[in-house]
Formats: structure tokens, sequence, C-alpha cells
């Protein structure tokens, strides 16, 4: 935050406190290990120190970080990333088995609360509260191959990729619709024909061919990704505060066109399809 606004909140009596990054830090310290250097946040997932594994309190720890991590002047560019050799996967299954990782999350039986709270309310603010939520220039590096959720890569402004990343949405595959926010990324990136059929036939969308497609930006090494990140975020860092999240602002803008149109909608119809499928 800029010293003079910081001064001004203390000449009017001061304002009610904003998260405080040693705290959020340490509260979401099971899902992400936080680093921050002039004003640039380094957001890295994780599970037990590996690589990320997702599950059902994923959706509900991260859906609240994007807020505290949103509301915090001091973070200025986010980096978004994973941990080792794979953006996210699932415990009990094969990195490779997409499919049978989403089988598993979504065949239950779940507790009568699970339909709204985290069938529903979770999965929505999820997606919604990371590009709601968060004012500052983003940037994601895919740092592997992952089993789903590559949406939140997609959303950033800028996404870079380590040359084993994988995109794909493997819910269709699973028996279950597609609809909690990678479909959205994919018919806003890649258009509804070709979204449809990565929807339909899962396929896995490599590195290489996503640069081609259009849904990411760069292809790197692997050792060479993280540091890209951050000579793109310092280069971001050079212009001033508002030229920087304004310019956010209008890059997000057609993200949250899409989120207000379908995403709820999407949501509503996988879990629907979840919870009467035969």
């Amino acid at each position: 935050m800029p010293r003079e606004l910081d001064e001004w909140h203390t000449r009017t009596g001061g304002f009610v406190s904003r998260p405080d990054f040693d705290d959020y830090a340490e509260k979401y310290s099971k899902y992400f290990v936080m680093r921050r250097r002039d004003g640039i946040l380094e957001l890295r997932m994780h599970t037990d120190g590996g690589p990320a594994q997702f599950d059902f309190a994923v959706h509900n720890a991260w859906a609240q970080a994007w807020l505290e991590i949103g509301n915090d002047p001091e973070n200025e560019v986010l980096i978004l990333t994973g941990t080792g050799d794979r953006w996210l996967g699932a415990a009990g299954t094969a990195p490779a088995d997409p499919a049978e990782s989403a089988r598993r999350m979504t065949s239950g039986p779940f507790p009568p609360q699970f339909g709204y709270e985290h069938g529903y309310h979770d999965v929505t603010k999820l997606v919604e509260n990371f590009v709601f939520g968060i004012d500052i220039p983003t940037i994601s590096a895919i740092n592997g191959p992952s089993i789903a959720h590559t949406e939140f890569a997609l959303l950033c402004d800028i996404t870079l990729a380590a040359e084993t990343a994988t995109i794909t949405d493997p819910h269709f595959l699973a028996g279950t619709a597609p609809g909690d926010g990678q479909q959205l990324t994919l018919q806003e990136v890649l258009g509804t024909k070709r979204a449809s059929y990565h929807l339909y036939t899962g396929q896995t969308i490599g590195a290489r061919q996503a640069f081609q497609l259009g849904l990411v930006n760069e292809v790197l090494p692997a050792a060479e990704l993280l540091p890209r990140a951050w000579e793109l975020a310092e280069t971001i860092m050079k212009q001033p505060r508002t030229t920087r999240r304004l310019t956010h602002a209008i890059a997000v803008r057609p993200w949250k066109r899409r989120l207000v149109q379908d995403l709820g909608f999407g949501v509503a119809h996988e879990m629907f399809g979840i919870g009467t499928a035969g």
C-alpha cells in the first residue's frame, strides 16, 4: 500500500483492519506455501510438501483464500504455481488418469449438506472469488500435468507452462457433466467447436498444443518456469499501482462476463447430474 494512503488512513481515524499476510499465510499453510517480496506474492499449491492433491476440503479452503489474498493491499502481483512435477493430482489415483480421479471425487455417497454447501456454494465460489475477489495482475506457472482444475491457470492474465504441463477436462469420461469452471475457460479461449470436442473426449492438451491453441502464452523448461514468472511480475511492478490494477480490470473483464452468464448454469447442471446419475 502506498505510504500516503496508509498515512491518510491514520489521520482519518483508521479503518477496519485488512488481512495480515503472516496470519493468512499460516492459516492456509496446509494448502499453499506463500512468499512475498516487493509486493509480488508467490502462491505455491501443495499437499504435505509435495504436489497438490485435490479434494473437497481444498474446494472450501481455496475459495476463502482468494478473498483474503485479494483484500490485502500489500499484494500487488500474484504468481500461482504448483509443487514438484505436477500442477494437481488426487489422492489414491495415478497422475495419468484424470478420469478415474474425477470418478472417485463424484461417486459419493455424500452427506445431506453436501448438495448446497460443497456441491454448489464451494464449487461456485472457488471460481467466482478468484475472478471477482483478486484485483491485481495475475500470472500462473503450470509446472506439470494435472488431473483437472487448470482453469485457475487459464483465468490468470498471463499463463506460462512447463514442457510437461497438460490441460484436460475429465468430467464427461467420469460420467459427470462438465460444469464447474474448466469448461468455461475452454469455451472462452478455444471457441465453441473445439471446446465441445475436448469436453466430450477428455483429450489431454499438451503444453505445445496449448500454446498453439492460445491457452498458454509461453512454454518453458521446468527450471526456467518460475524465474520467468518472477521476471514478468517484476516488469509489471515497474508501472504505477493504478496502471497495474486497472490493466488487470480490463484483462479480467471477459472472464467476469463469462462467469456471470454461465458459471451458475454449469455448476447446477453438473451437480444435478451427479445427484440423479443413471
